[in-house]
This record gives C-alpha cells, sequence and structure tokens, in this order.
C-alpha cells in the first residue's frame, strides 16, 4: 500500500486531468477543434500528442516487464516506435499536411477517399474503429491493473475509475483537452523515468557493473526476446506509424507542413532517453527481483520498493500518464471515424456543426465504455494491442504507400486488399484461438498483409491501372 502523500499525488493528478477536460470544453465549439485543434497547433505541441499518444501501457509498463524477462532485447518495441516516427516525419508528415489543408481533411478515411472511393473510405472506417477500440482497451486495461495494485482495490473497480476519469476530460474537452493534458503528462512521463528513474535505479542497485555482471544469462543478448517475434514487431509496429489515423489527426493539427514535419522528428528524439530509461529499469528490477514468475507489475514493485515518498507518486502518476495520454487519443480517434466518417458522410452530410459537435461527444463517451468493457474482459495489456496493431497495419499499409507515393491508383484494388485483409486476419486470430491447427499458429501479420499484397497488385494488374 502506498503512503497516503503518495496516494494523494495519484488523485490529484486525476482531479486536474477531469479539471483541465472542463476548461478545454469551454474554448471549443466546432467539429474542427474537438478534433484537430483548429489546425494550429506548434511543433512542441505536436511533438508531445506524438509522445503521449504512442508511448503508453505497452512501451513503460509492458516493456519494462519485457527487459525484466528478456533483458535489453525488450527495448525493440520502443525502438521500432523511433524508426515508425522517424520514418513518418521524413517522408510522410509534409505530404499528409499539405493535403489535409488542400481537401479540409480531419479523419484517416477522409485522407483515403481523396484518392480512393467511398466504399475503400467505408472498410477503411471500419478497421480503423476496431483497431482504436483494441488499442484504448489496451491502455484502460493498463491503468486499472496498475491502480488495483496500488491502492489494493479489485481489478473492475481500478478500471472503472481510470476509465471514468479517461473518458470524461476526453469527452468534454476533445483534442484541446488531450493537447493540454498531454503537455502535463508527457512532462511527467519523461521527469518520471528518465531524470528520476535512472538515478533511483542505480542508488538501489541498478549500476553499470550490476546490470552487466548480476542480471540473467542472455540478458544482453540482443534478439533473447526471439527472432519471429521481433522480426513481426518490426514490420508490424512501423507499417502502424503511416496507417494510424491518430498519426493523421495530429498531422493535420500542424499549423504548417514544417511543423507537421519537425513534430514527429522530435518526438522520436526524445523517444531514445526513455528507451534508456525502460530498459535501465527493467534491467534493475531483474537484478534485485529474480525469479518472478508473474512479471506483469514488475515495474509498479520496483518503484513502491525504491522510490522514497514523494518520489514514489511522482514516478507512478508519470506511469499512469503514458496510459492515460495514449488512451484518450484513440478513444479520440475512434468517435471521429463515427462521427465524420460514418453518420455525417453517410446519413446527414448537412447536420447542423452544433449537433454534430454534440454527436461527436457521445460517440467519444460511447468508445471509451466499449473500450472499458473490452479491457474487463481480457487482462492482457500486450494480447490486446498486438491484435489491434496487427488488424490497424496489414490491410491499410499498402494502399496508404501506393495512394502517396504513385500517380495512378486502383479503388476496387484498394477495397479489396483491406477488406480482404481484414477478414483474412480476424479469421486467422479466431482460428489460432480455437486451436484449429498448427499453421494458425503463424502471426496474423504475415497472411493478413500478403493477402493485402497480393490482391493490391493482382487487382491493379489486371485492370492496367484503371479504377
Amino acid at each position: 500500500m502506498l503512503d497516503p502523500i503518495d496516494t494523494g499525488i495519484i488523485f490529484a493528478y486525476l482531479a486536474l486531468m477531469i479539471a483541465i477536460g472542463l476548461y478545454a470544453s469551454r474554448r471549443q465549439n466546432t467539429v474542427e477543434e474537438f478534433f484537430v485543434a483548429g489546425g494550429k497547433l506548434g511543433t512542441f505541441s505536436i511533438a508531445c500528442l506524438w509522445l503521449a499518444s504512442w508511448v503508453g501501457g505497452a512501451t513503460i509498463v509492458g516493456g519494462t516487464a519485457k527487459v525484466y524477462a528478456f533483458g535489453i532485447s525488450g527495448g525493440w518495441y520502443i525502438t521500432c516506435m523511433v524508426i515508425g516516427c522517424s520514418l513518418f516525419g521524413l517522408l510522410f508528415a509534409a505530404r499528409v499536411k499539405r493535403r489535409g489543408n488542400e481537401h479540409q481533411l480531419l479523419t484517416y478515411p477522409d485522407f483515403i477517399e481523396t484518392r480512393y472511393d467511398s466504399r475503400t473510405r467505408i472498410v477503411a472506417t471500419i478497421t480503423t474503429i476496431i483497431a482504436y477500440v483494441g488499442f484504448s482497451a489496451g491502455q484502460l486495461a493498463a491503468a486499472g491493473a496498475i491502480l488495483s495494485s496500488l491502492l489494493g482495490w479489485d481489478y473492475p473497480s481500478s478500471l472503472f475509475l481510470a476509465s471514468s476519469v479517461i473518458v470524461l476530460y476526453t469527452a468534454t474537452g476533445g483534442f484541446l483537452a488531450v493537447a493540454y493534458t498531454d503537455y502535463v503528462q508527457f512532462t511527467l512521463l519523461f521527469v518520471g523515468i528518465v531524470i528520476v528513474g535512472i538515478p533511483v535505479a542505480i542508488l538501489h542497485g541498478g549500476t553499470v557493473e550490476a546490470l552487466t555482471t548480476q542480471t540473467p544469462i542472455g540478458h544482453f543478448n540482443p534478439t533473447n526476446w526471439g527472432v519471429p517475434t521481433m522480426v513481426a514487431l518490426g514490420v508490424s509496429l512501423p507499417m502502424s506509424f503511416f496507417v494510424g489515423m491518430d498519426n493523421f489527426t495530429r498531422t493535420f493539427a500542424a499549423k504548417n507542413e514544417t511543423v507537421a514535419r519537425r513534430g514527429a522528428l522530435l518526438a522520436a528524439l526524445f523517444l531514445v532517453p526513455l528507451a534508456i530509461g525502460t530498459i535501465w529499469l527493467g534491467l534493475t528490477a531483474a537484478v534485485l527481483y529474480p525469479g518472478v514468475e508473474n512479471s506483469g507489475d514488475i515495474l509498479s514493485r520496483l518503484v513502491i520498493d525504491i522510490f522514497p515518498v514523494g518520489l514514489k507518486g511522482l514516478m507512478l502518476v508519470g506511469i499512469l500518464a503514458a496510459l492515460m495520454s495514449t488512451a484518450d487519443i484513440c478513444i479520440l480517434t475512434a468517435a471521429a471515424n463515427g462521427s465524420r466518417d460514418i453518420y455525417q458522410r453517410y446519413f446527414d452530410p448537412d447536420v447542423a456543426p452544433k449537433k454534430l459537435f454534440r454527436i461527436s461527444m457521445i460517440l467519444a463517451a460511447t468508445v471509451g465504455i466499449a473500450s472499458a468493457l473490452m479491457a474487463w474482459r481480457m487482462e492482457d495489456v500486450v494480447d490486446i494491442l498486438l491484435i489491434a496493431f496487427t488488424i490497424n497495419s496489414a490491410g491499410l499499409f499498402v494502399p496508404t504507400i501506393a495512394m502517396v507515393t504513385g500517380k495512378n491508383v486502383n479503388s476496387s484494388a484498394a477495397f479489396w486488399s483491406i477488406a480482404l485483409s481484414l477478414i483474412t486476419v480476424i479469421a486467422w486470430y479466431t482460428a489460432s484461438a480455437m486451436d484449429v491447427a498448427p499453421v494458425f499458429s503463424l502471426d496474423p501479420l504475415w497472411p493478413g498483409l500478403l493477402i493485402s499484397v497480393v490482391t493490391f497488385f493482382g487487382i491493379s494488374l489486371a485492370t492496367g491501372g484503371k479504377k
């Protein structure tokens, strides 16, 4: 159990997030402000949004657990994020922002339809909603687990508290609330993991000498996590940067092309010390707690045991910030899909702006509740997130790259490649869960990506590039 001071710091942080959401709700009245902050954000704001979205439960909590179990190879997850963020900034950000300005875009399916057609937009919307409910659920599950271990509550009660706070400030404050809270959350995360975390770990046995001599054999083997898993992650995670709707949303929110590009690259730069901090804490835990079978909450145990009162609360708030700042943008992303890409596009094209704004708020709350229910049923954070990453990247990557880099694109090829890939991935996961045959133990990314590539280029060649 925590000291009352540290418990007070956690609840003060949760209250601050709600207050920021309510404050932001009074400064916006349009859908554009709700989803992309009016397209006026600067470089540091964009970088914070990148970091707050991608540095979540799998990165900090799950990443530390993987380092504890497998050594430095557990840092591969965040390394893949550095690669993906850098490539998006260098190759994609300016182009996406330019097209967003030209067509007044708010969402990824908006972007897709500028080169393909409405049916491709529909299947891209469905894919994105499924993936982002999964992303949100993964972060809520991690936040619930952390609060459960810290406060001594049961998991459902802790999940309810975390979900209620996140849904409330996201649904009321929209993208502006996300931007405001992400300033705070990134600062807390960076201070907690890097500036405070590494020195405290060193003082309590996590010296360079101890890490290199007292960790289990193989912990400095760069492939100890397993080559198949690392290869699949090294492909799917960077690909997700090019098809993740929240990446397009924050790019549209930048005030110009230069800011969009620099924001992504600055985020990649900030990820490096976070990767070092995560690896250091994971290795320190391996030195202090050898042989722990369930390493999922090893970071919480490390913080509770070695951090002093006050700093302990600050560190734990930094961990919660990583989880909550990822969940909020994922909830908002799925809500944008529902209001902009489904309701306005197909049910009420002439909907009044204020009505669409209210619908967007309601959908944000609905997505948050659905994600919380998924987190309640599936508690394993990594499993949830891997499903979401695979669904999001397998079918959308090829059509997205083609539309940005190619002169001629085929709408039928895009539609069928996304649709068949989505069906393949879901069917493969189902067959794997039912243990139908040994072949289904293969990661669903590969059959899903293969179907997407073959379908897209097969139809494009068969029709001579015609739409």
